[in-house]
């Protein structure tokens, strides 16, 4: 094989000039996004409304613009989601267009997914080759946490999509001479849409974004500077003129912001949701205390290698290390704008700093949250993949490849060893052929074969190496997608996988299932996935499970006819037909009947809206129907104490009467009429 000088410049698009080619790249390019739309559509309403916290949303939107625009939870616009609201429009948007259901909200969600995978192809395929953007294509699609969460209603999905098309314009803004600036406003644009679905965790690829363009891009570097200030302005526009409206709007005419202390989306954005992440003094948060194990383990760099965050994105977490140091000792003494060394600051950066922040926040975590890590993983190694691929006649790069594959076969094999009682075959499958592929690898130039027996060598080997690679996240997503998920702590693959190892310190003794309150999801199968195991390590494999009680609600399946032919028959003449304790107590209730239901105190019972003096005011006004009790959609009371006063109010003034097994008082009917 001969080895070129510069790999990268040899292949960029303009020197593929044979039809031939690019005809083949469109087909490899239009199969890959065939089959990752395969996967993530793929029974999908078994999942059915996923998150209900996030479909009672939806179904809002569905039918109030004004719910749509702020993210309320209910059609009458009480309170919002503890998020900015992106995710929700896209979703929403659907759901008018088709009714709302479990399939107009989670295509979209498979559907940006699909589109992630394109924009991660496109953006390696332009510095290095069409089959370096297929690995990284197929890495980001066959990570078991992206599958996962493209086929979920959380705002993960939204964010991901945006975030890969802002590298895609930083990328094309380092390749311009005369439009730069105008793709940097654009990538500038797309971060602050990334602040409108999941807020300041959009930002975390800022200094990658910034550092790549000032590096490498072919502008001096004053106007490089002056277009990270436009890019910084796009940002701010995009991301601030909602913003802008809701503080400006005065509170009468808009919901309270759920999640914020002083119905502030400032004082969400820089707290519960913003610097609170980092520090852990979260108000209102329902993990409590800096650094609480329980979410999320111990900080440190061994927190993404270790219990249920290894299971849904390490797999090639150190092959992605190792791959973007191999990029940036590739550069070596290169020009500045070098692409190689670029490609490593663009998505080797965002790997680093948000694996960084994940790694050491004190604050909430969950394990879906590593999807913003799948990205940079599968560019940054089918960049390197191709870099040391092209340059395996050498002996360095030829080493450095088979290191890199006996390091992944060995941490997958690990991995696996999680499982022991899940396809125990499986590991030994990924630890043999990962031997084989770096045997090969390291033997085949040394006999000298025929250029026709070479490359048939070649491509056995670079199958046997995918294999190695692929097989165990391949086979959690497969995993994945073939069960049902739902509620407001899902993960990928096998029940069994690496737990939480933490239930058992939040409230639930060791061993004890997590019935009370938490056994149904959507689908009414939560108690297997609820469990605290003998250590209380029990995983939350498919949804809420045990965290039922905990968070309030007992999802969709545990609402009986009786009780939504009552909020129906009742709903008439009513802004909000019934009150239940915490967004997760309103939503199953708001789902079933279609009836919007008021959240008191917001997601956990935590906000302090309404005050006990304004609830008695809504009830006085009529606007309030029914106050829903007892037996699965009350909460804890707020820390603050307000929501167990407007239970106790409620239950020393009104007539109650039991529909089913849940308790249910009558607003307009006094206590022993």
């Amino acid at each position: 094989m001969t080895t070129l000088s510069d790999p990268v410049e040899a292949t960029r698009p303009r020197a593929i000039t044979t039809q031939y080619t690019l005809g083949k790249d469109k087909i490899l390019y239009g199969g890959l996004l065939v089959l990752t739309a395969i996967a993530y559509l793929w029974g999908l309403s078994k999942n059915a409304y996923a998150n209900e916290y996030y479909a009672a949303a939806v179904q809002a939107g569905a039918s109030s613009w004004k719910a749509w625009f702020f993210g309320s939870l209910d059609a009458s616009s009480f309170i919002t989601v503890d998020k900015t609201p992106a995710s929700l429009w896209v979703m929403g948007l659907s759901a008018r267009i088709f009714g709302f259901s479990s399939w107009s909200m989670l295509v979209p969600q498979a559907l940006m997914g699909v589109a992630s995978v394109g924009f991660v192809y496109v953006s390696v395929r332009r510095w290095f080759s069409a089959n370096a953007g297929l690995l990284a294509g197929a890495i980001l699609a066959l990570t078991p946490v992206a599958v996962l969460m493209f086929r979920f209603n959380n705002p993960d999905a939204l964010l991901i999509l945006l975030l890969c098309a802002g590298a895609w314009a930083v990328t094309r803004a380092i390749d311009s001479s005369t439009h730069a600036a105008r793709w940097m406003m654009l990538a500038g644009a797309l971060v602050g849409f990334g602040f409108l679905t999941k807020m300041l965790q959009a930002f975390l690829i800022l200094p990658a974004f910034g550092l790549a363009y000032l590096v490498a891009g072919k502008p001096q570097l004053g106007k490089r500077i002056l277009h990270l200030v436009l890019a910084t302005v796009s940002l701010i526009v995009s991301a601030g003129l909602w913003v802008a409206i809701v503080e400006l709007l005065p509170a009468s005419a808009r919901p309270y912001i759920g999640g914020s202390s002083n119905n502030s989306i400032l004082e969400l954005t820089l707290g519960y949701n913003g610097l609170g992440r980092l520090n852990g003094n979260e108000t209102g948060s329902v993990g409590g205390g800096v650094g609480n194990p329980g979410w999320g383990g111990s900080t440190g760099v061994q927190r993404l290698f270790g219990g249920e965050f290894a299971s849904q994105i390490a797999w090639l977490l150190p092959a992605a290390l190792l791959a973007t140091i191999v990029l940036v000792v590739a550069a070596g003494k290169a020009p500045r704008t070098d692409r190689k060394r670029a490609f490593a600051l663009l998505w080797g950066g965002w790997l680093v700093v948000t694996g960084l922040v994940f790694s050491y926040m004190q604050g909430i975590i969950h394990s879906y949250y590593m999807i913003a890590l799948a990205p940079a993983i599968g560019a940054v190694i089918g960049a390197a993949m191709f870099v040391l691929w092209w340059r395996r006649d050498e002996w360095l790069p030829r080493a450095t490849l088979a290191g890199g594959i006996l390091l992944t076969a060995g941490w997958g094999f690990a991995l696996l060893r999680q499982t022991p009682s899940w396809q125990p075959w499986l590991r030994w499958v990924v630890l043999i052929t990962g031997v084989l592929a770096a045997g090969l690898l390291m033997l085949l130039p040394e006999l000298k074969l025929h250029r026709v027996a070479a490359r048939r060598a070649g491509l056995f080997t670079a199958a046997v190496l995918a294999v190695s690679a692929l097989a165990g996240p391949t086979a959690y997503s497969v995993e994945t997608i073939s069960s049902a998920h739902a509620g407001a702590l899902p993960s990928a693959g096998p029940s069994s996988a690496g737990g939480m190892g933490g239930f058992g310190r939040m409230g639930m003794p060791p061993g004890q299932l997590g019935t009370q309150n938490g056994a149904g999801t959507s689908n009414g199968t939560g108690t297997q996935n609820g469990t605290g195991g003998q250590n209380g390590t029990g995983r939350v494999g498919r949804g809420i499970g045990g965290m039922g009680g905990f968070l309030g609600g007992g999802g969709i399946s545990s609402v009986s006819s009786e009780l939504v032919t009552l909020l129906q028959q009742g709903a008439k003449g009513y802004t909000w037909a019934a009150a239940a304790v915490t967004a997760n107590g309103a939503a199953p209730l708001q789902i079933a009947s279609g009836q919007p239901i008021m959240a008191i105190g917001g997601f956990n019972g935590t906000d302090p809206a309404p005050s006990l003096a304004e609830f008695k005011e809504l009830v006085a006004q009529g606007k309030v129907h029914y106050f829903i009790g007892s037996s699965g959609f009350g909460g804890p009371g707020g820390r603050d104490g307000t929501t167990a006063e407007i239970a106790a109010w409620v239950a020393q003034n009104f007539q109650s009467q039991a529909v089913g097994s849940t308790t249910v008082y009558d607003l307009t009917t006094k206590a022993g009429a």
